[in-house]
């Protein structure tokens, strides 16, 4: 099946797309290809981790990325003024701010001879500071939304098993709990935060929520993890920063598939494919353009600009630091259906070799 538009992968459970004008033209027609799986748990939640979601009155509705109602375009709407290209630009200094001071701290715990992971030290919480600043978010636990974020993406893109997945699902239902709780304040005393604007919109409870759920982790870790990525293709190098980004939109995003479901019998290609067929794109590591890596259309990542920029600053900052280390081990991943990145990197300065570290000996 090489080479055809569209194969179905049997242990996936999906029509593979990886042309990347296939997709492009997927992307484009929403009305043939709805979002409407997008956010769908990859593995069906079991019966247990349902009623966990369901005791805290887990939804979620139609809002943004799953969305290809009417109620999309003023949902969007609403949320994209957060994002506008004037707002991006005008926090670049905090950006730049945030990963100073990191690297900062990394670049002293590396000249004492100590071991440090690049993804805690720098790439984590930059990303979740600066979209709870353009969002008008304060009184945030950071630590609690990162780890939020990354339980949510392995319960809603992973493959965890029962256990793991009651697990994950107490986790979720913590930051939906959170997010009601934000969400009841707003109506209480509205603000010009997401929550006031969301509320203000006239949107349920569980809209609101929704909106805030997906956001909040795709605001942030997509950020952390693309980060990551681009570190880890830095080291050693003397890459331009904005060229490593584009590199890595290119060849490695942080979120290299997507999906939609089929309304109808229809044709792609030359392959044919039934009604409610679940359909997978590759959006990155086909040949594609880098702009691909954030979707096309009405679905088009609402925070391209945002994540470009707090790469490249964060590529800028880290750029001395990155030139005279090694990593300690082969990265572990994180390897989701939609979402792949450096889970930790672990690096000393050349030279330096803790007890830990020996036996392995990158290229780079």
């Amino acid at each position: 099946m090489s080479g055809c538009p569209a194969r179905y992968d049997e242990e996936l459970g999906y029509w593979v797309v990886d042309d990347p004008a296939l997709a492009r033209e997927v992307l484009l027609d929403p009305r043939t290809f709805r979002p409407d799986n997008a956010v769908l748990a990859h593995t069906p939640l079991s019966v247990k981790a349902l009623r966990v979601l369901s005791g805290v009155g887990f939804a979620v509705p139609p809002t943004l990325a799953n969305n290809a109602g009417e109620s999309h375009r003023p949902i969007r709407a609403a949320v994209a003024r957060f994002f506008s290209p004037a707002r991006v630009a005008a926090v670049e200094p905090l950006a730049r701010e945030l990963n100073t001071a990191r690297v900062a701290s990394a670049s002293a715990a590396l000249a004492a001879g100590e071991q440090v992971d690049l993804v805690q030290a720098i790439a984590a919480e930059p990303p979740a500071l600066v979209v709870l600043h353009l969002l008008g978010l304060t009184d945030v636990d950071v630590p609690a939304l990162k780890a939020w974020s990354l339980d949510s993406l392995e319960l809603f893109w992973g493959r965890p098993d029962e256990d793991r997945q009651l697990e994950l699902a107490h986790r979720a239902a913590e930051f939906y709990g959170w997010l009601r709780s934000r969400t009841t304040a707003a109506r209480q005393a509205p603000a010009d935060d997401l929550f006031g604007v969301l509320v203000g919109l006239g949107l349920s409870d569980e809209e609101v929520c929704a909106v805030g759920y997906f956001l909040l982790i795709a605001g942030q870790e997509t950020t952390t993890q693309l980060i990551s990525t681009a570190f880890h293709r830095s080291l050693g190098t003397l890459i331009e920063p904005a060229e490593v980004v584009e590199e890595v939109l290119r060849d490695a995003s942080s979120v290299p598939t997507w999906r939609r479901i089929t309304a109808e019998p229809t044709t792609l290609g030359d392959v044919d494919l039934p009604a409610q067929a679940p359909v997978l794109l590759g959006l990155t590591g086909h040949g594609g353009p880098a702009d691909l890596a954030f979707g096309i259309g009405i679905h088009r990542c609402l925070g391209a600009g945002l994540a470009r920029l707090e790469t490249r600053v964060a590529l800028e900052c880290a750029q001395e630091l990155l030139t005279d280390v090694r990593l300690t081990e082969v990265p572990p991943m994180i390897d989701l259906l939609s979402f792949r990145a450096p889970k930790r990197l672990l690096l000393v300065t050349r030279g330096n070799t803790p007890d830990n570290a020996r036996g392995y000996r990158p290229a780079v």
